[in-house]
């Protein structure tokens, strides 16, 4: 990290997803987040109005510098985002808002740089395992879409290094017959059929369809936290199948990700499903199905796995670290 520009503050910070859209507020070197801020995305037609309400209800001078993780590839100067209908150009933001620097970067990007730094309180271990000091590590997180990242150890003559990639878009592999049938059902509907068709929260509601049609049942029209609701309460069967079935699918990717990356140092797990579904991962078949590697399931149950559950965004504090280490 290099020598702190003090004329490169104010800065804004912003973590945006699918479905909302979160800011902060950083006033100089050394000082903590303020003034952090949840938009719903559908409220404004564009990111630069979400960006303009958040400086006016939060009385602010238009920032110097700013950042912000997006749940989408960043790839050149024009976004798209894939869950949401938001698109802008980089450049075209900077100039309206007069920053000196605008850096985008993917959501997971900017989770993963705030992983090192995530107190105790802000993870939950599910299973065994011990982190080994020095190795990469791993991040997957079932949202709106199906994110992944990872971070690579910090070496001599650099600092960790955050990947940028779409690991949520790999084809989703069973691990039974049942499963298997599963993605049939989704590879009809879908062409192909992704990690992010089961792990994410419109994942939950494809796997209940697909359940539904498996059994002859008409499915009905559920969105993903009516699922939950009823999986947790226990009232209907089918929604506790598809909530089962979604933490092995979890299990089975996050175990080829940690693969991978030889992410001995630990598997995150980010994004807003997991943490809505409490305990319920430590009763599912998750571990067991992160573990099912054949020859290699006593290299992963070295691996530890958390749930990421800060009550702040940790996104938010990635992005704070990428104007400074990117």
């Amino acid at each position: 990290m290099g020598l702190i520009q003090e004329d490169t503050f104010p800065r804004l910070v912003g973590d945006v997803g699918g479905t909302n859209a979160r800011f902060a507020w950083l006033t100089g070197a050394g000082s903590t987040l303020t003034d952090i801020d949840t938009l719903p995305c559908a409220a404004f037609p564009s990111l630069i109005d979400a960006i303009r309400h958040y400086l006016g209800k939060h009385a602010k001078p238009p920032p110097r510098w700013c950042a912000i993780g997006i749940a989408n590839p960043v790839v050149g100067d024009h976004v798209q985002m894939t869950n949401h209908d938001w698109s802008f150009s980089i450049s075209a933001v900077q100039a309206q808002l007069g920053l000196t620097r605008f850096l985008v970067i993917n959501d997971f990007t900017a989770l993963a740089l705030s992983l090192p730094v995530l107190a105790a309180a802000d993870v939950r271990q599910v299973g065994g395992g011990q982190p080994v000091a020095g190795a990469p590590l791993g991040l997957i997180g079932p949202g709106t879409g199906l994110g992944v990242s990872g971070l690579l150890p910090e070496m001599s003559g650099h600092g960790a290094i955050p990947i940028n990639g779409e690991g949520g878009h790999v084809t989703l592999a069973a691990t039974s017959e049942h499963e298997e049938r599963v993605i049939a059902v989704l590879r009809t509907r879908f062409g192909h059929a992704s990690a992010e068709r089961a792990v994410s929260g419109p994942g939950l509601v494809n796997l209940h369809a697909a359940l539904c049609e498996l059994a002859g049942e008409a499915a009905p029209p559920l969105t993903p936290q009516e699922i939950t609701e009823r999986a947790l309460s226990g009232v209907d069967a089918r929604c506790t199948e598809a909530v089962e079935m979604f933490f092995s699918f979890l299990g089975t990717v996050a175990g080829n990700l940690a693969l991978s990356l030889g992410a001995r140092g630990g598997m995150y797990i980010g994004g807003g499903v997991v943490p809505r579904l409490g305990e319920q991962i430590d009763r599912s078949r998750f571990r067991e199905s992160f573990e099912c590697k054949g020859r290699f399931r006593a290299y992963l149950q070295e691996i530890p796995t958390y749930v990421v559950q800060a009550s702040m965004s940790p996104a938010l504090i990635g992005a704070a670290r990428a104007l400074e280490d990117l």
